[in-house]
C-alpha cells in the first residue's frame, strides 16, 4: 500500500523522482524511485532526517507549532516533505523544474491514506 501510494505521488507530479515514507531518525518505511533516478532516496532521507530534527527543533523552540511541510531546492533536486505525525513524514523528489504545487498537492491528498494504513 505505502509503495503504490508512493508511485502515485511521484508519476503523478511532472518532474517526480522518487517518494519515501521515513521516521523522523531517518529510517525508511517505504521508497519507491523512477527507474532512471539518478538519486538514492533512501540516502537522501537519512541525511535529510538531521536538517528536519532541526527545523522541529526550532519550531518548538519559537512557539511556532508544529512543522507541516518543509521544502527545499538545490542545483538538481527539489525536495518536499510533509509531516504526517510527531514520528513520520512523506517526502518527494523532483527535478528543479518539476510542478512543485502539483507535489504538494498529491502528498497532501497521500497522507490520509499513509496514515490509514500506519495505524
Amino acid at each position: 500500500m505505502f509503495k503504490e501510494t508512493l508511485r502515485e505521488v511521484v508519476e503523478g507530479t511532472e518532474g517526480g523522482i522518487a517518494g519515501v515514507l521515513m521516521d523522523y531518525e531517518g529510517f525508511a518505511v517505504e521508497h519507491w524511485s523512477r527507474d532512471n533516478a539518478e538519486i538514492d532516496i533512501q540516502t537522501v532521507g537519512m541525511e535529510l532526517s538531521v536538517v528536519l530534527k532541526d527545523v522541529r527543533r526550532a519550531t518548538e523552540q519559537l512557539d511556532a507549532g508544529s512543522m507541516r511541510e518543509f521544502t527545499f531546492h538545490t542545483e538538481k533536486l527539489t525536495g518536499i516533505v510533509r509531516t504526517l505525525t510527531g514520528e513520520y513524514v512523506v517526502a518527494l523528489a523532483l527535478a528543479p523544474t518539476g510542478n512543485q504545487g502539483k507535489g504538494r498537492f498529491l502528498l497532501r491528498v497521500a497522507a490520509p491514506r499513509l496514515l490509514a494504513a500506519l495505524a
